[in-house]
């Protein structure tokens, strides 16, 4: 990949407060029509980095690109091709939904009727239409999070920011956000995403940049940093219990000896090298006529590559965590 081919371009971002060191010399690099996920421990940078790359914070060293334009010295045309959905809600609690995103129309200089067409194209697809002229103080939490996103995406930006986007919103309503962000990468824009959703990294980024204490400490596509904590593992449910000790010992024939567990309840798992454990155990259970009810070939999830990495899970708080860093 070439640089020309990068929307999202950051070298040796360096950021302290006072004695805290936020960033360290970060590099992160994000292809057009693609999703960066950027993970991390609280405390870890993550914030300050989405804060230098949408021009909020200068960087005491290293440079930032967006677009081909520097975050710092050109300031103002990065900031019309981007949108910034921050950890805590912008809009005005005292307007209605409906004149919070007229009034980001009228100040993107939309007009007033272009300003009402793209106000009520948004409150559709966030599903705000009925509550679009109450106001904004009467939503509840996960209403007023997609009404934040709603107006970061009031001018069409080429490029997304989206600091952990879907935080405080319930499992239902946090799907109904990824399949936001998967239209708006299909429609070409290009996204930065930071979470502590480990599950909504993997369903979203294309790339997964993982940052502790301020630096990079990992870059891979989920399936590449999976592969860091070992191998894939193998997981069995017989359909008849009883035969829970015929089938560890197929399992355990077929990866050379490795002596499978039972992880769960009737189910059992064993480490295997590759993808051809799963052929031959289906082969060895049905010559033995064990039925299944569960078989699965899967690598580690990504809260096992990020314990791997940082030593904690990502919803542990950091003990260093500074009011303005994350």
């Amino acid at each position: 990949m070439t640089s020309t081919d990068l929307v999202i371009e950051a070298e040796g971002l360096v950021k302290h407060f006072g004695e805290t060191k936020a960033l360290q010399g970060v590099d992160l690099a994000v292809a057009r029509g693609t999703v960066l996920g950027v993970l991390g421990p609280n405390g870890a940078g993550k914030t300050t980095a989405v804060r230098i790359l949408s021009t909020l914070l200068v960087p005491d060293a290293g440079h930032a690109r967006i677009g081909g334009f520097d975050v710092v010295k050109d300031a103002e045309r990065v900031r019309q091709s981007i949108g910034l959905t921050g950890q805590y809600a912008s809009v005005d609690e005292d307007l209605s939904g409906r004149q919070n995103l007229v009034l980001f129309g009228t100040l993107l200089d939309l007009g007033r009727v272009g300003a009402r067409a793209r106000a009520a194209e948004l409150l559709e697809w966030f599903d705000l239409t009925a509550a679009a002229d109450r106001p904004a103080k009467t939503y509840s939490g996960g209403m007023r999070r997609r009404l934040d996103l709603a107006a970061s995406l009031v001018g069409r930006p080429d490029v997304i920011f989206l600091d952990e986007p879907t935080t405080g919103l319930d499992p239902a309503k946090r799907e109904d956000m990824w399949d936001v962000v998967r239209s708006l990468v299909t429609d070409g824009s290009t996204v930065l995403l930071t979470t502590q959703y480990l599950e909504e990294a993997d369903a979203l980024a294309d790339e997964i940049t993982v940052i502790d204490h301020g630096r990079v400490i990992a870059h891979d596509t989920p399936e590449g940093l999976k592969r860091i904590v070992g191998g894939q593992t193998l997981e069995v449910r017989p359909s008849d219990l009883t035969r829970m000790a015929e089938a560890a010992t197929i399992l355990g024939q077929v990866t050379s000896g490795s002596a499978p567990e039972e992880i769960r309840k009737g189910v059992l798992a064993v480490p295997v090298q590759d993808d051809s454990a799963l052929t031959a155990t289906v082969s060895r259970l049905a010559s033995a006529g064990i039925g299944v009810t569960e078989l699965s070939l899967h690598l580690p999830s990504l809260d096992e590559v990020f314990f791997s990495l940082t030593g904690r899970t990502a919803s542990e708080d950091d003990t260093t965590e500074t009011k303005g860093v994350a």
